[in-house]
């Protein structure tokens, strides 16, 4: 798990990279063929982490309620980023975790609520969420891409 939870600190420099560069029109823009935006696939994997790993793990999740209810699975933008917000998530890529590996190494996930993603993969066990969620992760970096090329046309 260690390996993995370094590289999902590299994917997470990459998402901060492009709330860093990216200007906020193209990050809330939603363009034909898309269902959301950057900024909302950004915000989301903060969110599912934090679902996955601390919610289904019967621990309290680390960061805002608000935040993980508005970027869950199954929300939609809705056009809007405070600079506030931003701010957030661009701290909360990292801290959140940061916080993920000190709890992990304490032994503070010693239970988990199975659960069934919509990629019909059941997790099983705190090691199951959190390979899992390196993969999704990755899934949203790609749809980032494919967004940034087409915001620019």
């Amino acid at each position: 798990m260690k390996k993995i939870l370094e590289q999902q600190i590299q994917i997470r420099k990459g998402f901060y990279h492009i709330l860093k560069t990216t200007p906020r029109e193209e990050l809330l823009k939603i363009p034909d063929g898309f269902n959301n935006n950057i900024w909302w696939n950004i915000a989301h994997v903060v969110s599912t982490q934090q679902a996955l790993v601390y919610g289904l793990s019967g621990q309290p999740i680390q960061i805002p309620q608000a935040l993980k209810d508005k970027f869950k699975k199954g929300t939609v933008p809705d056009g809007t980023a405070t600079d506030e917000e931003i701010q957030d998530v661009k701290k909360l890529l990292f801290s959140t975790v940061e916080k993920t590996i000190e709890d992990y190494n304490a032994g503070l996930f010693d239970g988990y609520n199975a659960y069934t993603t919509s990629a019909n993969v059941t997790l099983s066990s705190i090691d199951d969420a959190i390979a899992f969620n390196y993969f999704h992760e990755g899934l949203h970096y790609g749809s980032i891409l494919a967004l940034q090329k087409a915001v620019k046309f």
